[in-house]
């Protein structure tokens, strides 16, 4: 253990009072609240210290959940989300309720099982700014919103893109029977092809719409309205048109913007 300041000592580690677990720097901890209504907050510990009377103090980054954030939960945003701020505290290691485990977005997908112990974190927050890293995220569905983990989702076979059942006029227990999917764009290009195939015409005879696939667009122009929903402007979405092909159409990139998350 080496000495920080006088009278203080840097500790290995902390046995939550009443249990056998044991905390160490790194580590994400569920800290107790002033008032008891509210969930327990989240934590990760950077530092655990002592004084020369002994009382033990934890160096803490605070998680905030989305409604904690300037601006708000949004139907994205999952039961176990959290983002990890720039908030920086000192407490009492006796706040100290539990041990968590806050997963990447990609691991918490993966869970077979989400257990009370478990969350997830996409996104870095300002808590001063209400600034969010990284400030983009893909969306789907034809509502274009980004991922909620929570909900049920269906891969489209033709495009590749997923839906929510709900946005396809479809329950989840009819979602979850299905073999096989197309989203209705899909749909209407299989229709199409299998009209070709039967009633085939020759290069002459057939009539082609082009569409500007290669149209070129100044990397720093930035093309802004809202999505088919109507809420791309209400929510504070700008939109960036990234790359003049087929699948950057099906996948659109978000950008967060500051300033615009509170309204």
């Amino acid at each position: 253990m080496a000495k920080t300041k006088p009278g203080k000592k840097d500790l290995d580690s902390y046995t939550i009072k009443g249990t056998n677990k044991v905390v160490r720097a790194g580590d994400c901890v569920l800290m107790r609240p002033s008032d008891s209504d509210k969930p327990p907050y989240v934590a990760r510990v950077e530092k655990i210290e002592a004084d020369h009377r002994n009382n033990v103090k934890v160096r803490v980054r605070w998680y905030y959940r989305p409604e904690e954030s300037i601006g708000g939960r949004r139907q994205f945003h999952g039961a176990k989300e959290l983002f990890l701020s720039d908030h920086y505290d000192v407490q009492s290691a006796h706040t100290i309720e539990g041990k968590c485990i806050v997963h990447s977005f990609k691991n918490y997908t993966k869970l077979e099982n989400v257990g009370a112990e478990d969350y997830f974190c996409r996104f870095e927050y300002k808590a001063a700014t209400g600034g969010f890293t990284p400030d983009r995220v893909a969306v789907y569905c034809k509502c274009e919103m980004p991922y909620n983990p929570d909900d049920l989702m269906v891969q489209c076979e033709g495009c590749k893109d997923w839906f929510h059942p709900s946005c396809m006029g479809m329950t989840i227990e009819e979602a979850k029977k299905l073999d096989h999917f197309l989203c209705s764009d899909c749909s209407s290009d299989d229709d199409a092809k299998r009209s070709l195939n039967a009633f085939p015409v020759s290069p002459s005879e057939a009539k082609f719409c082009t569409f500007p696939w290669n149209l070129k667009i100044p990397s720093k122009s930035r093309i802004s309205f809202s999505n088919s929903a109507g809420n791309g402007l209400d929510l504070g979405w700008v939109k960036f048109l990234l790359a003049p092909k087929p699948s950057a159409w099906n996948v659109t990139i978000l950008s967060i913007v500051r300033g615009l998350l509170g309204g």
